[in-house]
């Protein structure tokens, strides 16, 4: 399927669907694919035209493999994806620990693509660019539909029984629809691409580094196919609350993060010496612990990071952001196609999300490690001399263990003094 066929003209933009998905990025691919393949009529837009670069750490772990199994592009996927066996933690003081896992890197730009041809060949109907200006409301408040734009000036309404809004982090369209709960982001990120054939081989795992230079923060090295690597850094809690209880930004320079990154960390002065950056370093915001957006109104749903899909302590995203578009489109479906009312969709979606905030807690109490990159100096000795301690940490990655904390100094003491 060509890209053109993913964008397609505005001429044929119908006046109504049952499914109007706002966002094909992975959340709203996945819902609108699984809308599609239940017979549903879904127009699936996005604000760029296909394909089109999207700033990420591009991994994928367990919880992403799973979600692009359900949807039956796992192995389009990691016939593109290079693959990785472990999650390398690595210490200020320069030890590390593998922890093993189901990963993989693969280049937004390709699998965003993926996600999409799947969604159309599924009987989306995708057309891009076109941007989300405000929902369409009845008279008692209820989204039934969306004003669209394309270009500057130009602009259609399209009626929805559902609309879906997976926008991702910029908080531009929450806004419109009234369900931003937080406009500033809940952390930012900085990442480039640098090819260099030399460090192939060097740089198999997706390494994750924390140092007192980074806090209150960390850094990445993600090994991509054809001797790219994808190389940032990122902010936790890059938005402390002021003493006007607005969200301000703290006084956090990523250029300077990213400068100590690579003069701190042999392996990334090395890859960044010795390599091409391939474009510019690219900035973007997260949002992260299933926080900052009202889940569910009348006849509207947000999904995706647009509702906080991003795991606090690591900036990954990706699999929730698939797995949330899916929930919500079970839910639409069930109520298009079930005789489920306005009301119990929505109940339907929330109560999925919030099932899912004990596993974005663990990740929230070990986002302790960006402000003291100490604790992970000590988890990484902890967890060399246990072999039990590494197994638990890889059953955290891999989603089949969920412990009440993971990273505090409380539970920290408790494996450096267990017998």
């Amino acid at each position: 399927m060509s890209a053109d066929l993913l964008n397609r003209p505005l001429h044929e933009l119908p006046a109504t669907c049952d499914v109007l998905v706002v966002g094909a990025g992975p959340a709203g691919s996945a819902a609108a694919q699984t809308l599609a393949r239940a017979g549903l009529d879904v127009v699936l837009v996005d604000q760029h035209a296909f394909p089109r670069d999207k700033v990420c750490g591009d991994g994928l772990i367990p919880d992403a493999h799973r979600a692009l199994r359900r949807l039956g592009v796992h192995d389009e996927v990691m016939a593109l994806a290079q693959p990785a066996a472990h999650l390398r933690c690595v210490a200020p003081r320069g030890s590390h620990i593998d922890v093993p896992g189901t990963l993989a890197v693969l280049p937004r730009k390709q699998l965003d693509l993926v996600l999409c041809r799947a969604a159309a060949a599924a009987g989306a109907r995708m057309f891009a660019p076109l941007r989300f200006m405000e929902p369409l409301q009845d008279a008692a408040g209820t989204v039934v539909g969306a004003r669209l734009r394309a270009g500057t000036h130009e602009t259609r309404e399209l009626r929805a029984r559902w609309v879906l809004l997976a926008t991702g982090a910029v908080p531009q369209a929450l806004i419109a629809a009234g369900a931003c709960e937080r406009r500033t982001p809940s952390a930012v990120a900085l990442r480039g691409y640098v090819k260099n054939d030399a460090m192939v081989g060097h740089i198999t795992e997706l390494e994750v580094l924390w140092h007192r230079r980074l806090k209150p923060g960390y850094a990445w090295i993600f090994p991509c196919p054809d001797g790219v690597f994808n190389i940032g850094v990122g902010v936790g809690q890059s938005h402390a609350t002021g003493r006007d209880g607005h969200n301000v930004m703290q006084n956090v320079n990523l250029r300077d993060v990213f400068a100590a990154f690579t003069d701190l960390y042999r392996p990334a002065r090395e890859l960044m010496a010795g390599g091409t950056l391939l474009g510019d370093l690219k900035g973007a915001p997260l949002r992260c612990s299933l926080q900052g957006a009202t889940y569910a109104k009348p006849g509207l749903l947000v999904t995706g990071e647009a509702a906080g899909t991003t795991y606090a302590l690591t900036g990954e995203g990706i699999g929730k952001a698939l797995e949330t578009g899916i929930l919500a489109a079970e839910a639409v479906q069930a109520g298009l196609q079930q005789g489920v009312g306005d009301a119990a969709v929505r109940e339907r979606y929330e109560a999925a999300l919030l099932a899912l905030r004990p596993r974005f807690a663990v990740y929230d109490r070990a986002n302790s490690v960006n402000e003291h990159p100490w604790l992970v100096d000590l988890l990484v000795w902890s967890a060399r001399r246990n072999p039990q301690r590494l197994a638990r940490m890889s059953g955290v990655l891999e989603e089949t263990h969920l412990p009440g904390n993971l990273i505090t100094a409380r539970a920290l003491a408790r494996l450096v003094f267990a017998r």
